[in-house]
C-alpha cells in the first residue's frame, strides 16, 4: 500500500471475513474482486463476484449478527473497512450514501427472490416428476 492510501490489501485467496463470525463493520472494495461464497457441510459455494466500488458486510453496520457468506480475495484486492461509528458519519455528512445503501440492499433481495422462486419451481417440477412416476408404477 502506498503512502497515504487507506484499506487493507489481501492477497488472492485470503480470507477477509468468514461466514459466522460475527461482523462490526463493513467493506468497500478500492481495488479488485472479491468472491462471496457459503459454506455448509464443509462444501462452498459461491454466490457471486464483488467488483471495485461494491461494498459488503453492510448487514453488520445494522444488526451484529454472524456473517451470512465468507468474503475471499480474488488476485489480490483492496478493500477499505467501514466501521458504524464513520459509517453514521459519513451517513450524517451525505445522506445520499444512505439511498445508494438502502438502494443496493433492494436490489440484492429482488435478485434473492428471484433465486428462491427459481429454486421453488424447480423443485415443484422435480416432485411433479417423482409423483408421475410414483402413479405410472400402481
Amino acid at each position: 500500500m502506498g503512502k497515504g492510501e487507506l484499506g487493507k490489501t489481501y492477497s488472492d485467496g485470503e480470507v477477509i471475513t468468514r461466514q459466522g463470525d460475527v461482523g462490526e463493520c463493513m467493506y468497500v472494495i478500492q481495488q479488485g474482486k472479491v468472491q462471496v461464497l457459503v459454506e455448509k457441510d464443509g462444501v462452498e459455494t459461491p454466490l457471486r463476484v464483488a467488483d471495485e466500488g461494491e461494498f459488503m458486510g453492510e448487514m453488520a453496520i445494522f444488526d451484529h449478527e454472524e456473517r451470512s457468506a465468507t468474503l475471499r480475495a480474488l488476485g489480490e484486492a483492496r478493500l477499505l473497512t467501514i466501521d458504524k461509528k464513520n459509517f453514521l458519519k459519513r451517513i450524517h455528512k451525505d445522506p445520499s450514501l444512505a439511498f445508494h445503501l438502502v438502494r443496493t440492499m433492494s436490489k440484492r433481495i429482488r435478485e434473492l427472490s428471484d433465486d428462491i422462486a427459481r429454486l421453488k419451481l424447480n423443485v415443484d417440477r422435480e416432485q411433479a416428476t417423482v409423483n408421475e412416476r410414483e402413479n405410472s408404477d400402481h
